[in-house]
């Protein structure tokens, strides 16, 4: 594989050589757009000098896209597709052909917005500022594995505007991430105007404030171009930036600084016009006919090879209060310690101020080298956790509920449309924070993961269970959240007043646990209020009322069996959550899918948010205490 940026200086015959590819690309950009009749031809005409600077003289191969040893170059404005296609294309990635036929075509790869996959693009992106924090996790897993591999960040300037690049810049000078390079693209033109009026950002200022090193260049020239990015890699003390001037539309002279261009499609007369100017062959006929039977597989993701100790499981004994979070912590700790001791796959933890309660300091006491600390700077660190679970680094993501899943939302979603190995972390949730208040009790969690397609949920119910789902979580490839609470809690027993998860019991992701067997009442119950639903029963059974409890720690995947105490009985979900998009709403979709009907149906959980207080009040006035409970089934068994 070359080396990047070998050159001292950029001889004339590659710039010569470069300026040809420019005028192709220009009008690979024009032809698909054109062709596709929508797409953003403005942006990638402005940056089109940029990427082909870069993936021409960084070390990667398009024979070898995928070589771990490659430079990583990601792409944040990724509606500039149609430049970063024909700059691949053109460079011999893929058939630059088939991206100029297929661009935003539902049979095709090559979509409005850059998607990881693709040879060459390493990370889907498309909502503005995330790219440098996804850049940020990349160059942190070089450094953790000692592979000397560089990460371009390929940015916009309106962008700049976003608070999370603010907290990509502040990580990466933390972090001395000397391996990364922001190129911005300053076109001063975004879909509203210049720049300049939208937001005004003074991008050299805010980098040098939080200790860059800023390099300004002509983003259109070749030499400039490749001088301000050799001496940025070159600088091995701090990240550096290199600021590209650059025109909206250039190479097109009806276009450039229009920002009418920027999110807007040439007609075909305008195509033509477009093209005659930059002296490229007219043939979007042929491009408008071969799209007619187009049809091009999408490119696969390779997942890397997991190789892990996860240390001896801890056994909590029938009758011990323990919190979740606690058991959490402590198996992490034995995960990293027994890891860092067989060189298996490295375990990076990145916390956000939050490691006393979150109990990743516990990793950090055993582990402290791959320990991270972001600070109060949620949306990046959920971006730098994500990309670097991607590469090769097996990451572990702590926050409260209200952080990690409410606050970060759309940097999880992203998370997993990249297909990335996160293992998330949420403490604190439902209003087992108690006093805390309705601002920080996450009773949402359940409902909001849900709607992301890929991610697996984990509500362990006691410290037993949790203890072993961390450390099959571990283990398992992608993306999983575990939600856990604050207090301590039972742990579970059976019957005879053994520990429910004895040193037998293996966590298997889809399956329920069958606390008690009754057949009065079905009680489904998830996380904290599931020892309360035991205590529940045991009391009724006194009473003559035997009940069921089923207990569900994977939410987003349940086993056909729970559907015999279903049908024909009377079902109650009891969850400290969110009853219409919880556990509640989960079961009921369950029973009609199996057609498993019901004799009566009761939810059991938040209908609004609740107060402050103590977390016994507030289960009590919410009718999440044992009592509450027993009078529910009995009320609904008459």
């Amino acid at each position: 594989m070359k080396e990047r940026f070998y050159y001292e200086k950029l001889p004339e015959n590659e710039i010569q050589k470069l300026k040809l590819l420019g005028k192709r690309c220009r009008g690979d950009i024009i032809k698909m757009t054109t062709v596709a009749d929508s797409g953003h031809p403005g942006g990638s005409m402005s940056s089109i000098d940029i990427y082909l600077t870069v993936f021409s003289n960084a070390r990667i191969d398009p024979k070898d896209p995928w070589n771990p040893l490659r430079d990583r170059i990601i792409v944040s404005h990724g509606h500039t597709s149609p430049g970063v296609y024909a700059a691949l294309g053109e460079l011999g990635f893929f058939n630059v052909e088939d991206a100029i036929t297929g661009f935003r075509y539902f049979d095709s790869p090559f979509e409005g917005h850059i998607t990881r996959g693709i040879p060459g693009v390493e990370w889907t992106t498309g909502n503005l500022g995330q790219g440098l924090s996804a850049a940020c996790g990349m160059a942190l897993a070089a450094k953790i594995q000692n592979i000397d591999y560089h990460v371009f960040a390929l940015m916009s300037d309106a962008e700049q505007a976003k608070g999370q690049v603010a907290e990509a810049r502040r990580f990466a000078k933390k972090f001395g991430l000397s391996n990364l390079t922001v190129v911005i693209d300053y076109n001063d033109a975004q879909i509203s105007g210049h720049a300049r009026n939208v937001m005004f950002v003074d991008i050299k200022a805010d980098y040098e404030a939080d200790g860059w090193r800023v390099i300004e260049a002509d983003g259109h020239d070749y030499a400039q171009l490749y001088d301000a990015i050799k001496c940025a890699i070159d600088n091995r003390d701090e990240p550096t930036v290199v600021v590209g001037r650059t025109i909206m539309g250039k190479g097109v002279s009806f276009m450039e600084d229009d920002v009418e261009y920027h999110g807007k499609a040439l007609s075909l007369e305008q195509a033509g016009k477009a093209l005659k100017e930059l002296g490229v062959e007219n043939d979007i006929q042929k491009y408008i006919e071969r799209r007619k039977t187009f049809s091009m597989p999408h490119f696969d993701i390779k997942p890397y090879q997991v190789k892990i100790d996860t240390g001896e499981k801890r056994i909590y004994k029938s009758g011990e209060s323990v919190a979740n979070r606690d058991a959490f912590g402590r198996a992490l700790a034995d995960i990293g310690a027994a890891n860092s001791k067989s060189h298996g796959t490295p375990i990076a933890v990145i916390d956000c101020d939050l490691k006393p309660s979150t109990k990743t300091d516990l990793f950090e006491r055993v582990v402290p080298d791959l320990f991270f600390q972001a600070g109060v700077q949620e949306h990046n660190a959920a971006t730098v956790a994500g990309a670097l679970s991607s590469q090769g680094v097996i990451t572990f993501f702590g926050d409260f509920g209200v952080f990690g899943i409410d606050e970060t939302y759309n940097q999880q979603r992203l998370n997993d449309i990249n297909h990335t190995n996160l293992k998330l972390i949420v403490t604190h949730v439902g209003t087992d924070v108690g006093e805390d208040g309705k601002t920080h009790h996450c009773v949402d969690y359940i409902g909001s993961l849900r709607n992301i397609y890929n991610f697996k949920l984990i509500v362990p119910q006691d410290a037993n269970q949790t203890d072993r789902a961390v450390r099959f979580m571990a283990k398992a490839w992608g993306n999983y959240a575990l939600a856990v609470g604050r207090s301590k809690i039972s742990v579970v027993s059976k019957v005879n007043g053994e520990t429910f998860f004895d040193e037998k019991y293996e966590f298997v992701y889809g399956e329920c646990d069958l606390f008690r067997e009754g057949e009065d009442v079905t009680i489904f119950s998830t996380g904290q209020t599931s020892h309360i639903a035991v205590k529940a029963a045991d009391d009724l059974l006194k009473e003559g009322i035997k009940v069921t409890v089923i207990g569900v720690p994977t939410p987003f995947g349940l086993p056909k069996w729970i559907s015999s105490y279903i049908s024909s009985k009377h079902v109650l979900t009891f969850e400290d959550h969110n009853a219409n998009t919880g556990l509640g709403s989960i079961i009921s979709e369950f029973a009609l899918d199996n057609r498993a009907y019901p004799k009566s149906f009761t939810r059991i959980g938040l209908f609004d948010y609740t107060k402050s207080g103590l977390v016994k009040d507030l289960y009590r006035i919410e009718g999440l205490d044992v009592d509450s409970l027993k009078s529910k089934v009995k009320e609904i068994i008459g």
